[in-house]
């Protein structure tokens, strides 16, 4: 999410981001996630996000009148991209045409971990399956190595034991 801030002049904008803060390290991909997101705010084809498990999702998009070769389902770097291409017929002639073959590029950024179970068509929507395999958490405990004090007493200053500098 970028928010907008408004200098003296309300033509010059600066963008602040919430991801800014020193105490958020590396999440660089999420907002450059949330700005792709915000650029493919068109609503076709219109689709549904439902839960069917804990670890388990389904996306369902309506796509009336596409066949499993006019649609692709890929998985482009951490998000799904679904793609939609229907080609014209060249010996149909039409006195009214109101359904366009229309193509269309819709993407879903996903989590870590998430992944595309199934891919099904049926009746004119799109179905595909997200799970989340079960991971058991995992801690590690990082050693702390202290590197200010040499073989002996005293600490090192400068190269020279505290005691030589006596």
């Amino acid at each position: 999410m970028t928010l907008l801030r408004l200098e003296e002049d309300p033509q010059f904008m600066t963008r602040l981001s919430l991801f800014n803060s020193p105490l958020l390290l590396g999440f660089e991909q999420f907002e450059q996630a949330i700005d792709r997101i915000s650029k493919t705010a068109d609503g076709y084809p219109p689709y549904n996000v439902e839960q069917l498990g804990e670890n388990r999702l389904r996306i369902t998009l309506a796509v009336a009148g596409f066949t499993d070769d006019d649609l692709s389902v890929q998985i482009e770097e951490n998000q799904l991209v679904i793609k939609g291409r229907q080609a014209d017929d060249p010996n149909r002639v039409y006195l009214h045409r109101g359904i366009a073959a229309r193509q269309f590029q819709r993407s879903f950024v996903l989590a870590e971990g998430i992944e595309v179970s199934n891919a099904t068509l049926d009746r004119g929507l799109l179905h595909i399956d997200l799970e989340r395999p079960l991971v058991d958490p995992e801690v590690r405990t990082i050693k702390i190595v202290t590197q200010d004090r040499a073989e002996g007493e005293g600490p090192v200053i400068g190269g020279i034991r505290s005691e030589e500098c006596k």
